[in-house]
């Protein structure tokens, strides 16, 4: 496919209230970064490519500190990569061979979901590339993989048990949220003490912190991109109370928690809209908390560079079907779309370096009501 060429902005910069005023004050400086969400979303992840490669290949890189990189699914495995580079390049080179190896992977029709973790897993160890120490003891970044532990029906893989229980999933949580605690309990894979993170405690739903180590990391890892009915859940992940482990982003698919920092959370996102589980994504009046958000900069695609891209969007997971029979037409598509998100990252780094970023943010869209 040809590359596309635009003047139209490539970014959409939101913010919340304290972010925008420290901000119109001192600029959006590397310095002040401290947390960084990685949101569930599959094969959108790769669509960001290179705006996660400015981000930290070059733009973190200017000024070292300790940050805490929060992902679920596709979240954590991009944030994986970047936890096991020591450098800029080195972590700028992960990123890109997530999206190499993402781009190269074919599902045909009938697959199994045992087969699709296997393959899944064997990804996982080409992308970590035996860089698991790196990852654990990485000076500047602290990974949390977000998981969660699947309760009642949820325990069971594949059928109709598990389609009961998502169904209830579903449903319960049309009513409310809070309904999800029946089905799935929020786990938190990192290194470190609870008061270390950087989030005000946790009283939504029951979670539980798990020491991140050798043993687990590549186990967490997995379960937090387990889909269920595509994946099978990960059965007991060392250091973790027993029992079945799934996609974090059910429950947390945006990573809509309270962000406790003096520093700047900056969000690098599929889009202007923060999501708090998998299943909120059809209900338009559930979003992310602006008051937990305040010190949030989420930069995403805007619509204009969206329409650009083959198809009017980022890759997705309905392109293993769009393209069943045409795995190297996917994959054409596929690259293309990563190949242009180096508009992304340049318009980044060049609002940064101008010092325009303050005239583009806009506020954090929605309030979720209670329930």
């Amino acid at each position: 496919m040809p590359a596309i060429h635009s003047r139209e902005p490539a970014l959409t910069l939101r913010a919340g209230e304290e972010a925008i005023a420290h901000i119109r004050e001192h600029g959006l400086r590397a310095e002040d970064i401290e947390v960084l969400p990685g949101a569930a979303g599959g094969p959108k992840g790769i669509g960001i490519a290179g705006l996660d490669q400015a981000i930290f290949g070059d733009f973190l890189s200017r000024a070292p500190r300790r940050r805490t990189l929060i992902g679920a699914s596709i979240g954590s495995w991009r944030f994986a990569a970047v936890a096991s580079g020591r450098d800029g390049a080195a972590r700028s080179k992960a990123l890109a061979r997530l999206a190499d190896l993402y781009t190269r992977q074919r599902f045909p029709k009938g697959i199994t979901a045992h087969e699709v973790t296997r393959r899944c897993a064997a990804m996982l160890a080409d992308l970590l590339d035996e860089q698991d120490g790196t990852i654990l003891d990485n000076p500047d970044y602290r990974l949390v993989v977000v998981v969660i532990r699947s309760r009642g029906l949820m325990t069971r893989d594949g059928g109709l048990v598990l389609g009961l229980g998502l169904a209830g999933v579903i449903g319960g949580n049309l009513l409310s949220r809070r309904a999800l605690g029946a089905f799935m309990e929020r786990g938190l894979v990192y290194n470190g003490g609870e008061d270390s993170l950087p989030l005000s405690p946790l009283a939504d739903f029951a979670t539980h912190h798990v020491p991140l180590t050798a043993d687990n990391l590549r186990a967490a890892l997995l379960a937090s991109a387990a889909i269920p009915m595509v994946l099978e859940g990960v059965r007991d992940i060392p250091g973790a109370p027993p029992g079945v482990y799934r996609d974090g982003g059910m429950l947390d698919y945006h990573l809509d928690l309270p962000y406790r920092t003096e520093g700047l959370v900056l969000y690098p996102h599929f889009t202007d809209r923060v999501i708090p589980g998998w299943f909120d994504k059809p209900l338009r009046w559930r979003n992310g908390d602006p008051g937990r958000l305040s010190r949030t900069v989420l930069v995403s695609p805007s619509p204009r560079y969206l329409a650009s891209l083959p198809h009017g969007k980022l890759p997705d997971r309905t392109d293993f079907k769009r393209y069943l029979d045409d795995d190297a037409g996917r994959e054409r598509y596929w690259r293309t779309a990563i190949d242009e998100s180096r508009r992304l990252g340049d318009e980044f780094l060049e609002l940064v370096e101008c010092g325009r970023v303050a005239d583009r943010l806009h506020p954090l869209l929605g309030r979720r009501p209670a329930n």
